[in-house]
C-alpha cells in the first residue's frame, strides 16, 4: 500500500533574489521599512508591499539640471516593491505624466525616480529595491 501524497500547499510567493535576501518575509512581503536613500525620509511601512521581479526602464537618478543636460538614459531594474493602493505610502511623490507612466520620487528631498506607474494599471506602483534604503 502507498502513502497517501501529503496535502498541496499554497503557491509560494517568488523565492526572493540574492539582492534581496532580509527584506522579504515567507509571505512575500517587505519585512522592513523602505526609505529615501538621499534624506532617510520613510516610504512604506514594514509589510506594506509585496517583492515582484518586473524589467522596468527607470531614469537615472540625477539632479534635475545634470539629468535636463545629459537627456536619455536609465537604468534597467528588476526587483520591486509592488503596492496596490497609493494611500499604502507614508511618503511618496509623482511626476507629471510621461506617455502613460507617472514616476515615483521621495516627497521631501524630490529624489528619484524610485519607482513607475503606469496609469492603464490604477493598482500596480513598484519601487526599485536599488533605489531606496531599508531599515
Amino acid at each position: 500500500m502507498e502513502p497517501a501524497a501529503p496535502p498541496a500547499a499554497a503557491p509560494a510567493p517568488p523565492a526572493a533574489a540574492p539582492g534581496s535576501a532580509g527584506l522579504v518575509c515567507a509571505q512575500g512581503r517587505n519585512l522592513r521599512a523602505v526609505l529615501c536613500q538621499r534624506c532617510g525620509s520613510r516610504v512604506l511601512l514594514p509589510g506594506a508591499a509585496t517583492f515582484a521581479r518586473r524589467e522596468l526602464l527607470l531614469p537615472a537618478m540625477r539632479k534635475k539640471a545634470a539629468a535636463a543636460a545629459a537627456g536619455g538614459g536609465g537604468d534597467v531594474l528588476r526587483e520591486h516593491w509592488l503596492v496596490r493602493d497609493m494611500f499604502s505610502f507614508e511618503n511618496v511623490g509623482f511626476t507629471r505624466d510621461v506617455g502613460n507612466v507617472k514616476f515615483l520620487v521621495c516627497a521631501d528631498c524630490e529624489a528619484g525616480p524610485i519607482g513607475w506607474h503606469c496609469l492603464d494599471d490604477k493598482d500596480s506602483f513598484y519601487v526599485a529595491l536599488e533605489r531606496v534604503a531599508h531599515e
